[in-house]
């Protein structure tokens, strides 16, 4: 990459961080999320050593999940008092926090503005809490006639939504068997790899002092089974899956490099956008061509690769989203990193914790202190919906030697790796064939029935159930020294018209 000379009032930097966790003793002391946004850009704007928030022409707000309102972003931008250009507030998806950053480092390139926002917050702890109680907060109105995202099942397809494999910790089982299979681990070998990795996360969370769990889990406390760790779906426990029970806020403030300089930021405060990609699937999982692998994530990460030389262990620094272990596990595979990867700067979605869609914006401000403190290339990877959207962020305490691309999706490239989507079937018979599958748990650890997603003797896709008083089904799902995908077994219609499945 040669060096070219680029016009500092072009150059997007990040030049401010700003984090809240609020704990209040009272319930009604607690802060709803428009207050936890508004004191994270505040502690944003201190962050920078430089008057920036009165400046803002682009603010993005991340999807709220805890409260409603009716125009959030309207609504913080008057707290702020200011008038931004550009005000967002955007659809559910764990990846937009990078999304959101990525667009507005090129809104600066582009110079439609010279100082950006994005921020996000949840109170979800507080307003579950309040709701158990049946106290009412002294918040903002709950905006009841706005009409509540779009999410999980409205995406799905009815027989999904009948047997519950409509929700992240339904689905996501279903890549982690998939994807195991694939590379050829035991269930027992794939657990234990997943324990390791989770394990590797909390150590990282029990030293932010931003985190919600502070607090180092070996791998087998995760991935045992325990009255306080149960299993919700399998094969994964209480202590592998996001945490959104949680009060917080968090902010980025960017800026040009001219701008930045001018403001007086200090030299060692800026961290530089260098660019990224991005890319998704179907909303609809079942109309995709395989459950081991995404060709849209593959196609982003190699991407980010591409502007490090094409070598993912160039990143001193990563993120990788972390919502069940699949994800990270898929994803350090194609960077061509090893299992004793460093996946995180945060500490996961499980120990650090999981507000709901903005998760990434803390993540972004903990790799903006990480680059600051010397490490020198940073990578950022969400993703949102069900392994669905995907965007990949490069950041770096040296100066970028290009101009930021503008055009940053990899469609194109994701879809032409796509192989032919099976036809989905709800009646069928004969021998079916397991694709991939999970067992769904109770609140007290019982098994609610097993879902089986299934080819069937012409290559159909279909599910089918597997009742929890099928218990020779069951002990075969979930033997953990070998896996039963591949295996076949009869696919029966049971008395409510659902396909069941069962070994012979």
């Amino acid at each position: 990459m040669a060096n070219v000379y680029l016009p500092e009032d072009r150059i997007p930097v990040i030049v401010g961080v700003g984090e809240i966790v609020d704990r209040p003793k009272e319930l009604t002391a607690g802060l709803e999320p428009l207050t936890l946004l508004e004191q994270a850009l505040k502690r944003a704007e201190t962050d920078s050593g430089a008057k920036l928030l009165g400046e803002i022409g682009s603010l993005d707000v991340v999807n709220f999940l805890s409260w409603r309102y009716r125009d959030p972003e309207k609504q913080l931008a008057a707290r702020l008092g200011v008038q931004p250009a550009h005000l967002y507030y955007g659809p559910v998806g764990g990846e937009s926090p990078i999304r959101y950053l990525h667009e507005a480092a090129q809104r600066i390139a582009r110079g439609e503005c010279s100082v950006a926002a994005v921020c996000g917050a949840e109170a979800q702890s507080t307003a579950t809490k309040a709701q158990r109680a049946g106290i009412d907060l002294p918040w903002t109105p709950f905006a009841h006639d706005v009409e509540e995202p779009k999410r999980g099942a409205v995406f799905q397809k009815p027989l999904a939504v009948k047997l519950g494999v409509f929700r992240p910790i339904t689905v996501y089982p279903l890549y982690e068997s998939a994807t195991s299979a694939r590379w050829g681990q035991t269930p027992r070998e794939a657990l234990a790899e997943s324990g390791s990795l989770w394990s590797t996360y909390s150590d990282v969370a029990s030293q932010n002092p931003n985190s919600w769990l502070k607090k180092h889990f070996t791998s087998d406390e995760i991935t045992t089974p325990s009255s306080d760790n149960r299993l919700i779906a399998w094969p994964y426990t209480k202590l592998m899956v996001a945490n959104p029970t949680v009060n917080m806020g968090g902010a980025l403030l960017m800026t040009s490099l001219a701008k930045a300089r001018a403001a007086g930021v200090p030299e060692d405060r800026i961290v530089y956008a260098w660019g990224g990609a991005s890319a998704e699937e179907p909303r609809d999982y079942l109309v995709r061509d395989q459950f081991y692998e995404s060709h849209p994530q593959n196609a982003v990460l190699k991407a980010v690769m591409d502007l490090v030389e094409g070598d993912g262990k160039k990143f001193d620094a990563i993120e990788l989203y972390s919502c069940f272990p699949c994800v990270p596990k898929m994803a350090r595979r194609t960077l061509g990193l090893g299992s004793d990867v460093q996946p995180t700067v945060t500490g996961g979605l499980t120990f650090f914790g999981a507000p709901l869609n903005t998760y990434m914006t803390h993540a972004a401000c903990a790799m903006v202190r990480k680059l600051r403190n010397g490490a020198t290339l940073g990578l950022l990877y969400g993703q949102g919906g069900f392994v669905t959207k995907h965007h990949g962020l490069v950041l770096s305490r040296a100066a970028p030697r290009q101009a930021l691309a503008q055009d940053t999706s990899v469609q194109a490239a994701a879809d032409r790796r796509k192989g032919a989507v099976p036809e989905f079937v709800t009646q069928a018979g004969g021998k079916g064939k397991v694709e991939s599958f999970t067992v769904i748990y109770g609140g007290k650890g019982e098994v609610e029935h097993g879902v089986v997603m299934l080819r069937t003797a012409n290559d159909a896709r279909t599910l089918g159930r597997v009742p929890a008083s099928d218990a020779k089904t069951l002990a075969h799902l979930r033997n953990m020294d070998h896996t039963p995908v591949g295996s076949v077994g009869d696919i029966v219609t049971a008395e409510d018209g659902v396909l069941e499945w069962r070994v012979g």
